[in-house]
Order: C-alpha cells, then structure tokens, then sequence
C-alpha cells in the first residue's frame, strides 16, 4: 500500500514538473543538482542578453558626405615691384593712355607704377595688389590700345635705329625720327648716341641729307629771341643745338624746326668733335 502511494507521488510531480517547463537533471544521491556538463575548458553557452551587441557599438547611420569645393586659385601674378622690362614699359604706356600714370615710361616697376595699378583695381573692384595680375591685366588690356613707340618712350630712351645707308661712310650726324635719336658715327661706327627732338607738324623738321656750314657756341635766335647754345647749323635757320626747355619738359614740347638735345654734356662733346662741312642726315 505504502509502495503504492509513492508511484502515484511521483508520477503527479512528473506532470507538475512538464506542465511548469522547469528544466530538471538527473538528482544525486544527496539531493542536489549537478553542474552542468562542459567539453574541456570551454565556457557555457552566452545567454541571449549576452550575445546582443551594446548598443553603443552598434553603429548607426552614416553621415552624409557634402562634396569637397576647392577654392578658386588667385588670379598669376605677371609683374610686381622690382620687375623691369619691355613687359613693364608696356604696363606703364597702357597705364598713361586712361591717366592713371603721369610719369614716362621707364621699363622699372617702382613706387608710382604700384600706385598706379592699385587704383586701376581700386576703381574696377578689384583687390588692391598693386601687383599685375592676369585679372587686372586683361582689363587693362581691354581698355587701352597696343602703344606706339613714341607712346613707349615717352620721355625718350630708344634705342637708335638701324643708320641709314647714307650713314655708314665718312663723319656724319645720323638723326632718326623714328627713335628720336642723333648718333655720331665715323665710318659706320657709332661713337655717341643722344635723345632729341624735332618741329612740330607746323614747324616740321627737314630730312634728307645736309652738312653743317655754320657752329655757334653761344647762339640766340633771331626770329623767336631764344637760346640756342652749342648749335649746328645744317638747314637754312635749322641747327643741332642744346634745349632747356626739351630738358625741362621732354617730349611735351617741340621745336621751331631744330633738332633739340637735352642731355648737355653730349652736345658739349658733339659740338667740340663736328666740323664744319660733316655730313648730317635726316631719316624716318
């Protein structure tokens, strides 16, 4: 009887048992549960909460990516302070043309020339440099005309023009009028060369070929009552001679015919060389 009352114990704590789902192992003889069973040194199984990430690792959406701009390189730089050059006399004849330089021409970008070009940018929005840049200098370009020789030796420093033919034999006085110059030659060698300056458009110079008949050191004019030291004379009342007034005032002026030298010391030493009878020739 008693025997039978303990299966039926048993067999009630086995349909408890599955109907809670507990899990049971196998029970020792002591009544307590063992370990588990593990396969050498491997450790249990990760619960669920275990194998979810942090959430901290778990990564995210990825930014989006707004596209690198790079930034527009400034304008090349083509003359700055300090630069000198054909280039340069170009720059400063263009900068005359719109009156934003006032001095001649000189091939040197000094002081003036920076100011110059800063208030062209100054006056055009432009970033004031004072340097030529490509910007500025294809406004620059735009606005003006390609200068003529006279426009780029404005205040003379041409370098002679080829002699003429007629130069190159005996004691001559070679004047170009095309690079206002007067260069002293004997026998096609070029021994002094000077600027000068001729008539106006009213008083115009002659050309051809003459010779000097008549040197007046301290000569003064007859008709216009002004002086004329160191003069030549070649042409009817046209002479070589020194002019303070050319001196003074450059190519702004022009002469009554004559060929005007500025550069005293030259005519002085020209004056002391010529004689009566060389030939001078006047060019284009």
């Amino acid at each position: 009887m008693r025997a039978t009352f303990m299966r039926g114990s048993l067999a009630v704590a086995g349909v408890i048992a599955l109907v809670g789902g507990c899990r049971t192992g196998a029970v020792d003889s002591g009544g307590k549960q063992p370990p588990p069973k593990t396969n050498g040194s491997a450790s249990p199984a990760p619960s669920d909460d275990a194998k979810r990430p942090d959430d901290a690792k778990r990564p995210g959406p990825s930014p989006s990516r707004t596209p690198s701009v790079r930034p527009t390189p400034p304008p090349k730089v083509l003359m700055a302070r300090g630069a000198s050059g054909a280039k340069v006399r170009e720059l400063q004849a263009r900068l005359r043309q719109i009156a934003w330089l006032f001095d001649g021409p000189n091939g040197t970008y000094g002081p003036a020339t920076a100011k110059a070009v800063e208030g062209f940018q100054g006056k055009r929005g432009l970033p004031r440099t004072g340097n030529t840049d490509t910007v500025t200098w294809a406004r620059l370009v735009k606005m003006t005309h390609a200068p003529t020789r006279d426009e780029l030796y404005a205040n003379g420093g041409q370098p002679a023009a080829k002699p003429d033919p007629r130069c190159m034999t005996g004691r001559v006085v070679c004047i170009s009028k095309t690079s206002r110059t007067l260069t002293w030659m004997i026998d096609g060698k070029a021994l002094m060369t000077t600027d000068v300056r001729f008539g106006s458009q009213f008083t115009p110079t002659r050309e051809g070929v003459f010779s000097v008949y008549w040197k007046s050191r301290h000569h003064v004019s007859t008709i216009y009552h002004t002086a004329m030291p160191y003069a030549m004379f070649f042409s009817g009342g046209q002479a070589v001679h020194y002019s303070a007034d050319f001196a003074a005032r450059g190519y702004s002026g022009a002469s009554h015919g004559c060929v005007n030298v500025r550069d005293e010391g030259k005519i002085a030493s020209l004056f002391a060389q010529v004689r009566n009878g060389d030939k001078v020739v006047v060019y284009w």
